[in-house]
């Protein structure tokens, strides 16, 4: 989400952006040609071309491209149909060069040490300076796409809430988005492998990822004072010319961008196609949402909520998603829920019932997508189902390719 020309404030403004790989359309590999698709829009080898509402850009390595908002989008509603468009305008493109998009958050075959090829072009240093320092080469960088959520924010106190109400919700959005059962060719053990890699790929210098759920902060004084400068000054011995020294090296699951007003969600593994990221977005923004505005519990509560025991369901979401058992009475209770036991799929399906799916909302666009997750489980899940238990590379070249082609048609992905 681009800087505002003014302060906006709480659920006034959202901006997303979506990352996807692009492979062989023959083979479904990896294929390194994000500047080529860039190039051709721009004329030239540039980082990221504005095409109305909506924006294409690179990322760290080639096979990646991430389309985003050009800019904060007054509502979520109607994105979906954007994002596929601008797939289709990217595939059509890439048709030229024998090759198409993926979904999902890891590519199932990819071997990093041999298929990395990192951005050559423009911010190039930045890369250069993430491979030296923490070795980019790795499924933890160059083989995770995520969806990111950007929610802006006016003033301190606005910044205190929302920073307060993500971090709760932080630790249960693998059992709504995870994506990710496969890697090395193999299924991992993990619903969510792609959080797994992401979560120690900084392990150089801790403090720049923590413990992925951001500590208690209150303002961004104490933000700066508690997570930035502690993260520059670590880092700064293996980066001398302060070349990383910015709030995006932060690899925190949320992070706050004050040059842009905006509180960024990074732990949502990508889904099956726009309609399915922007179902899950809009769920994620309504829990948020309650829980800023003091719908089920108050800022105290929430605050009590300490990294450790938050960090803990994030474990074990990690692995099971939706099926990952919470028995911390006081994080239920802090999303209204009355029982002092409850999987993570159930509480999605309680924040589900009294927000977006409540009676007076109920027939949004959003419907099928989120039904498809909260009735047959994550696409994680689904992914999983119809893999069977030890799949071979056929079957995994058969599923996949299912997947591009939802991606392609904007369907969703039955899992059977």
């Amino acid at each position: 989400m681009s800087e505002p020309d003014a302060p906006i404030h709480l659920f006034e403004g959202f901006g997303v952006e979506i990352e996807y790989m692009i492979v062989d359309e023959a083979g479904l590999d990896v294929l390194p040609i994000c500047d080529e698709v860039l190039r051709s829009i721009a004329g030239e080898y540039v980082s990221e071309v504005e095409l109305g509402d909506l924006a294409w850009s690179n990322e760290l390595v080639l096979h990646v491209i991430e389309l985003k908002t050009n800019g904060p989008a007054p509502s979520l509603s109607g994105l979906a149909d954007a994002f596929q468009e601008q797939v289709g305008a990217i595939e059509r493109i890439l048709s030229t060069h024998r090759g198409r998009l993926m979904s999902t958050a890891m590519h199932p075959w990819m071997d990093p040490a041999t298929d990395t090829r990192l951005w050559p072009h423009e911010y190039s240093p930045v890369y250069t300076a993430f491979d030296r320092i923490f070795g980019c080469s790795g499924h933890g960088w160059s083989n995770l796409q995520s969806t990111h959520i950007n929610l802006p924010f006016a003033n301190d106190d606005e910044f205190g809430r929302l920073h307060a109400a993500i971090r709760l919700v932080l630790p249960i959005l693998p059992g709504l988005a995870a994506s990710s059962p496969v890697v090395d060719g193999r299924l991992s053990g993990m619903l969510d492998t792609r959080l797994s890699v992401y979560r120690r790929n900084a392990r150089r210098v801790p403090s720049v990822s923590g413990d992925v759920i951001p500590e208690v902060v209150s303002s961004r004084a104490e933000y700066e004072s508690e997570i930035l400068e502690r993260m520059y000054r670590d880092i700064a011995p293996y980066d001398p010319e302060g070349i990383l020294r910015h709030e995006w090296l932060n690899a925190r699951g949320a992070i706050a961008r004050f040059d842009r007003g905006a509180i960024e969600i990074r732990l949502l593994d990508v889904q099956e196609c726009p309609r399915a990221d922007l179902a899950v977005a809009a769920l994620v923004v309504a829990a948020v949402e309650a829980l800023a505005s003091g719908r089920w519990s108050d800022r105290v509560a929430q605050d009590r909520l300490e990294v450790a025991p938050l960090a803990a369901i994030l474990d074990a979401a990690t692995t099971a998603a939706e099926d990952a058992v919470i028995d911390n009475p006081a994080y239920l209770e802090a999303f209204g829920h009355a029982g002092r036991r409850a999987t993570v799929g159930e509480l999605w399906r309680h924040i589900a019932g009294e927000t977006l799916c409540a009676p007076d909302v109920a027939g949004s666009e959003w419907d099928d997508a989120l039904r498809a997750v909260l009735d047959r489980g994550t696409l994680a899940r689904r992914i999983a189902s119809a893999l069977g238990g030890e799949p071979s590379r056929q079957r995994l070249a058969d599923v996949y390719r299912r997947l591009c082609d939802c991606l392609r048609g904007g369907e969703l992905f039955n899992g059977v």
